[in-house]
């Protein structure tokens, strides 16, 4: 009743093409940009707009480049934070070197140069895969963290190493205040984020799936699992760099290499198994889950009157946050996108359940 394609019918191709080609999915997508763009901003205080909502949708828009990657093509990186790093000093460096330059246009530049990146990396998936093409990967982000602690040059020559953003600015627009730097980020990741579903959808998309489910049928059929791998490296990375960007300028502010080390990585990843591989929605529930969960834990002790040290309160944070991890993944290993799947499937069959 609440959830059914009965009695909506498609007159022509187009229409049965379209990203949303169900009612209930076209309204729920609109109501979810009327509470983003319009709600939030009216309800939202300044701490949850800088703890929350803007590490979320920036995460989400990593989790996201990674998903494509990781889900959708079936090549395992551990080089996400590397990408990200890559992405935040390709803006810093185009914004201070070429100051009448727009940022916005800097943070595209910028995934730009982490997609050569990232190709360039990419490369050993040609001939690897699974675990060592993880270890690839890995190495990676530790050559990209290694560069840009000991390369002058990148941090413009800064004594200590670490660097400060610019103000973003677009159209005499200048987004210092919360409210605006969380309506850029979000501007940004819806944009992206119909990108990426127009991209899973195609023809680019549909080389990625093959690859990833058997890399040989696939290529016996006549896809090049050279294009499908580097595409999806390439792409996958333009969106890890706008969001290495967005972190860099828009969250931080101001950052040293150290922002963007191994435990980014392994974060973001998380985000993907936890949302569920290979689904848009997925790098969604995986940030959210992720960046609230242990702003949740720290504060629970307060909430129930419990006194408890610094130290002893971010050990518990780390254990209960590991074992939710586990323990989500032995109930439902393909993720959160897949108990959304589950309950539009009820949905088509309510009120009579199976």
């Amino acid at each position: 009743m609440f959830y059914r394609e009965a009695g909506q019918f498609k007159t022509s191709y187009a229409a049965d093409q379209a990203v949303f080609p169900i009612l209930q999915d076209r309204i729920f997508i609109g109501l979810w940009l009327v509470i983003g763009f319009v709600a939030v901003p009216l309800l939202a205080n300044e701490y949850l707009f800088r703890a929350i909502l803007i590490p979320f949708l920036i995460m989400a828009l990593a989790a996201l480049g990674l998903n494509l990657l990781v889900g959708y093509c079936g090549q395992l990186s551990l080089g996400t934070g590397g990408f990200m790093a890559v992405g935040a000093y390709a803006a810093y460096n185009l914004c201070v070197r070429v100051p009448q330059l727009n940022p916005i246009i800097a943070f595209l530049l910028a995934g730009g140069a982490a997609t050569l990146v990232g190709i360039l990396f990419g490369i050993p998936s040609l001939r690897i895969k699974g675990y060592y093409l993880a270890v690839a990967t890995l190495a990676a982000q530790f050559f990209l963290e290694w560069m840009f602690n000991r390369v002058a040059w990148f941090t413009n020559y800064s004594s200590s190493g670490s660097v400060s953003a610019p103000a973003v600015t677009l159209f005499d627009l200048t987004f210092e205040t919360p409210v605006r730097k969380y309506w850029l980020c979000l501007a940004l990741l819806v944009v992206f984020a119909m990108v990426a579903k127009n991209l899973v959808r195609g023809r680019i998309g549909r080389a990625w799936m093959a690859t990833r489910d058997m890399d040989v049928a696939a290529e016996i059929i006549g896809i090049r699992p050279m294009f499908a791998k580097l595409s999806a490296f390439a792409v996958s990375s333009f969106f890890i760099g706008v969001a290495g960007a967005l972190w860099a300028f828009v969250y931080l502010g101001s950052w040293e290499p150290a922002a963007f080390d191994i435990n980014r990585s392994f974060n973001i990843l998380f985000m993907v198994i936890i949302g569920g591989m290979g689904s848009i929605l997925g790098g969604f529930l995986g940030a959210a889950f992720i960046t609230v969960l242990p702003i949740f834990l720290n504060q629970l002790p307060k909430w129930l009157g419990i006194n408890l040290s610094t130290a002893m309160i971010s050990n518990l944070e780390f254990m209960i946050f590991g074992g939710l991890i586990v323990f989500f993944l032995i109930v439902e290993p393909l993720g959160l996108a897949r108990l959304w799947r589950i309950t539009k499937e009820k949905l088509r069959l309510w009120p009579f359940p199976y």
